[in-house]
Order: structure tokens, then sequence, then C-alpha cells
């Protein structure tokens, strides 16, 4: 099996490839096919992965950089985790390059989409593969393009285009502190290896500021692919892109980035408790800031952005308190349910003739019955309703943010209710009450076909089920997601995890259940009826849903305080230093030439007495020069 590894990359590469040199050959609705067939070999190969290896493997191909004592191999690491982003990656994106060939099925552009899609599974898997921090930052970088490319698809919309280099840039600032700490890495251990590095000696790095450092700026990264606080505004924006997209790189795979290379570097982190307090700060104000956003928006695919913004906070709080496997527990069951939200949003919308404000939909679940079902399980998933999967991987959460700090613990409380409240609310503005579209909509409203269906069906039985692999201990103690991870990962000292009691536990599942059924019960009756559905014009909301439908003005101000100032300060110096003083000087140069140039033809006036008198002067001033050296 370990001789198919480099297969597992080179498949999606290869459909890239393929439809990009022969889309004008390629009959147009095989690059779909084509596309899904190349990520479905890739995980085929990753579940015998599964099934074989049972210890870290590394696995060397080439030398790829040497520079003086830099040596970099091309190699992969093969171990619990890297396999487990394997199978999201492949699993999941199998299912949504499926959906996709009937989402974009008549888009004429559609072979270069499949093509772009191939090459952002591509990346994302060198990345989760990669066995040191460079090749893992060229996969890093790499879905970072992909994301520009596909965000911008329909680049003849220029707000799209404008979204995707917003994305590009706010992820180029990450991107410039993970090669910081890229960097640092090296000059302290003198490898940039997963294994050598994580092979230091710990009592003598513990708590160092070289370490804090390093993890600080591995986390500056994190933060801008994982849309944290202060770097958060791209992913919503991101929506501009084909709702698959949305569900493939903007939910299930690539923000999710950020948390696999804190997990990947827990070793480094247990050693900076600095940093994890840190992250636990930054991943709870993440968490609640963007459910009290979500809680006022009208775009269908805004609210499931902002719901991701904030259940990222919530997987960061969890790494934070040094549960590095229940962070990658919620990243798993999360990419279920919440791929699963964004294709059933992408059905709505597909069903809606492009409509996307849920103050226009109502009523479709008797038109659209599979699509409410699965979407459905999709909110009583994220919401944290047993036994669906969300459950399972939120409460894991709380009760280790209990154990480490009573307030994270209540402002995730807190963050939890709203979650439910905004999903709800999301679910009966589109599904119940009376249609409110146009009669055309209403006309042309009809159930999304099977290929997209199918995959729905197979992401509402992952939302439901896939929980189960992460039990809490008052019900088990075999946690089988907790066990598969352990040889990975080490325990901060500075944590003590001291086990919530069973009462405790018992205790808020049975409040926080009884309290969402109730939550459910509420929002149901209040946004069921036609006089609850928000005004269409923003001038009828009352001052506070107004601050948090404009996402509380943070665009608007980082537009005054960084956008403005930045193109004020390039016009100065496009007119001062490159118009003046970089053009002025080379056409002082060019004047300088010409002029000389015609001052002098007037030397060359045909009279041979001058020659003869200008030959003289020039000997006698040779001679005069060679005197004066010696």
């Amino acid at each position: 099996m370990m001789q198919l590894v480099w297969l597992i990359p080179v498949f999606p590469l290869a459909g890239f490839l393929i439809i990009s040199f022969l889309k004008n050959v390629l009959p147009k609705n095989l690059s779909g096919v084509l596309a899904s067939v190349m990520v479905l070999a890739s995980f085929c190969i990753s579940v015998g992965l599964f099934f074989k290896v049972n210890e870290a493997v590394t696995i060397d191909y080439f030398n790829w950089i040497h520079a003086g004592n830099l040596s970099i191999p091309f190699s992969f690491l093969i171990d619990h985790a890297s396999i487990l982003m394997l199978l999201i990656v492949t699993g999941v994106g199998f299912l949504i390059h499926v959906y996709s060939i009937g989402y974009m099925s008549h888009d004429e552009n559609k072979s270069r989409f499949f093509a772009h899609l191939n090459l952002f599974i591509f990346f994302m898997l060198l990345l989760v593969m990669g066995s040191n921090y460079v090749i893992m930052f060229a996969g890093w970088e790499g879905v970072g393009l992909c994301s520009y490319l596909l965000i911008g698809f329909w680049f003849k919309n220029d707000e799209y285009n404008r979204a995707a280099n917003k994305a590009f840039i706010m992820n180029r600032i990450g991107d410039l502190g993970f090669l910081l700490g890229i960097i640092l890495i090296y000059v302290t251990f003198h490898s940039t290896n997963f294994q050598e590095v994580f092979s230091l000696d710990k009592a003598k790095y513990y708590n160092q500021p070289v370490i804090i450092a390093i993890t600080m700026l591995l986390f500056i990264g994190a933060m801008g692919k994982s849309a944290q606080i202060p770097l958060y505004t791209w992913l919503p924006d991101a929506m501009a892109g084909p709702t698959p997209v949305s569900a493939l790189i903007h939910a299930a795979t690539m923000v999710t980035a950020g948390i696999y290379i804190v997990v990947r570097s827990n070793v480094l982190y247990s050693l900076a408790p600095a940093t994890l307090s840190f992250i636990t700060l930054i991943g709870t104000a993440t968490a609640i800031f963007a459910a009290t956003i979500a809680v006022a928006q009208t775009d269908i695919k805004k609210v499931l952005a902002y719901s991701t913004v904030s259940q990222l906070g919530y997987m960061f709080v969890a790494l934070g308190v040094g549960s590095y496997s229940t962070g990658l527990f919620h990243v798993t069951t999360h990419a279920f349910f919440k791929a699963l939200l964004f294709l059933a949003a992408g059905s709505v919308i597909h069903a809606m003739s492009g409509e996307q404000d849920i103050r226009k939909m109502g009523g479709l679940r008797k038109k659209l019955p599979v699509t409410f079902i699965v979407f459905l399980i999709g909110t009583l998933a994220i919401s944290g309703i047993p036994p669906f999967a969300g459950f399972f991987s939120k409460d894991e959460i709380l009760v280790h943010a209990y154990e480490q700090n009573k307030f994270v613990f209540i402002l995730l409380s807190i963050t939890s209710l709203l979650t439910a409240f905004y999903m709800f609310r999301l679910l009966f503005l589109t599904f119940f009450g009376t249609f409110r579209g146009t009669m055309d909509q209403e006309h042309h409203l009809h159930e999304s076909p099977p290929v997209m269906t199918v995959p729905l069906i197979i992401l509402a039985l992952l939302s439901t089920f896939g929980g189960f692999l992460g039990m809490p201990h008052v019900f088990s103690d075999h946690h089988l997601f907790e066990k598969y991870l352990e040889p990975l990962l080490s325990v901060p000292a500075s944590i003590i995890h001291s086990e919530a009691s069973g009462s405790f536990e018992w205790m808020m599942m049975i409040a926080f259940t009884v309290t969402l059924i109730i939550l459910y019960i509420i929002t149901r009756g209040f946004f069921s009826k036609q006089q609850n559905v928000p005004a269409l014009n923003e001038n009828d909301f009352n001052p506070s849903t107004r601050v948090l439908f404009n996402k509380y003005y943070v665009d608007e101000l980082y537009d005054s305080i960084i956008v403005k100032p930045l193109y004020w300060l390039s016009d100065i110096f496009y007119k001062i230093f490159d118009n003046r003083l970089v053009d002025g000087t080379v056409n002082a140069l060019g004047k300088g030439v010409v002029w000389g140039g015609r001052t002098l033809r007037l030397v060359q006036s045909g009279n041979i007495g001058f020659y003869i008198f200008i030959m003289v002067v020039s000997i006698i001033a040779i001679f005069v020069f060679n005197i004066y050296l010696k």
C-alpha cells in the first residue's frame, strides 16, 4: 500500500492537467466525471492506508532543495493525523465533485471549474501529507491560489473579482507570519522536518521566548487561513464563488488547514502555554462575535459563512485548552454537516434560479422535500441536538472549556444557543410559511436531480451517525477518535484535564437539549409567520439589527484605517517618488544624452585645421595625465 501513496496527490493533479490541456477536445460533460473519478481514486487509496498504517511512516522520494547546510527532501509523512485529513479531503471532496456535475451543468466554463477544483484537491493533499513545513507551505500557498481562482470564477462580475482579491491579499498577511515561523524554526532547530523538530529537548525549550515566537507566528498563519479575528472578513465575501466551492474550500477543507497546522505542531504548542491562552482568547472572541453577526444576515450563504467562522472559533478554543483531538474531532463533524448545509443551500439557490435572499423564499419544504430533510438534519447537527454529529463534538469542547476556564465555558454556551437560533431562523424562513418569491420562480421550483441529492443524502447520514466516533465518557470509555490520535498528541504541562464529573456532564447535556428543543419550538412559531419576516429595506431595521446586518461595520472600519490610508500613501509615492524622482532621473539622463549629442555634433565642422588642433591638444593632455599619475 505504501508504494501507492504518491498516487494520492498525483491523481487529482493528473485530472487538472488532462482537463486543462484537453478541454477543447473532451466532451464538456466528461470533465466533471473525470475530475470526480480522480478524487475517488485518491479516496480509495486513503481508505487502504486507514486500515494498513498503525504507526508514523516517512516516505522519501528525492532531494528537493539543497543549498549549503539546508537540505529539504520531498517526502510524505503518513500517520493517523494525515490519514484522517486525507479521508476528509478526498471523501467529502468526492461528494462535492459529484454534486458539482449537476450544479454546474449549464455553465459554459465548467471544464475550467473542475480543473481548478482538482488542482485545489492536489494542493490540499500536499499540505496534509508533507513531512516538513516547507512542503506544507507549498500546499498552503497552493490552496490560497485555488481559492482565489474559484472565488473569482465568474470573473465578469467585478464584485466577485474584488472578493477574490480580498481573500488573496488578506491571506497573504497570515502567510507572512507562517513563513517567518518556518524561518525561525530552521534557525532554531536547523531543520524543517516534523520528526526532527518535534524531537527537541522539551525541558530546555519549555515556555522559552523562541518557542512562543514560533508558535505565535504559525498561529498568525492559521488565523488568516481559518478566518479568525482580525483576519476573518475575507471568508463571508468568498461566498461570491459557486456554492460547491463554498462547501469544499470555505467550509470543509481549506479553512481547517489552520486547525491542522496547530494539531500537527502540537509538541511545540504544548511547550508554549502563553500561545495556548492567546489561541483560547481569539477562538472564543471569534466564536461569539461571528455568531451574533449571523443572527441578522439575510443571504442564505452569508449565514452559513459566519457560522463557519464561529465554528472555527470553537475548534481553536479546543486547541487552546490543550484538547487537540477534540479540535480535530469537531473539524470532522463540521466537515460533514457544514458541507451538507452549503450543498443544500446550493440546491435551494438552484431551484430559486440564483436567488439567495431568504426573505424572498419560504414554503419550500413541499417543493424541495429531499433538500428540506437534509437541511433539517444539518441544522440539528450544527445546533448540537442528540444524536446528531455536532452534539458529540460540541459537548466535548464545552466540557474541556469548563475544566480550564468557566468564563470561556459561559461564552461558548451562549454561542451554542446563538448558533441554534440563527440556524432555526434560517430553516424556518427558507422552508416554512408561504412562498415570497416571484411567480416565475414559483413556477420553476423543483427538486434537484439525483446527481445532487445523492451526495446530500450521504452527507446527511454522516452528519447523523458521524458523532458516534467520539462518544462522551459518561456513555462509554471507548472514545474511538481520541484513541486513534493518541500516539501523536502531547498533553500541555500547563493543562490539567480534571475530567468534569459525570453528573455535571449529564446535567449540561440535558439542559442544553431541553433548551434547544424549546428554542426550536419558539423560533418555528415566530419565523413561520409572514409578519415576522425581516424587512426588505435596511432602513426599516431597528438600530441593533442594522449594526448586526452590517457586520458591526468592520469592513468599513478596515477600509477607513487601512485601505484608504494605503491608497493615499501609494498616491503620494506615485506622484512624488515614482513620477518625479524615478521617472525624473531616467528622463533627465535621456535628455542629457540628447543634449550632449546635439552639442558635440557642432564640433564636426569639417575644418581640417581645427581637427589637427584638437589632436595636438589631446596628445598634450595625455602626456600631462600620464606624468601626473607617475
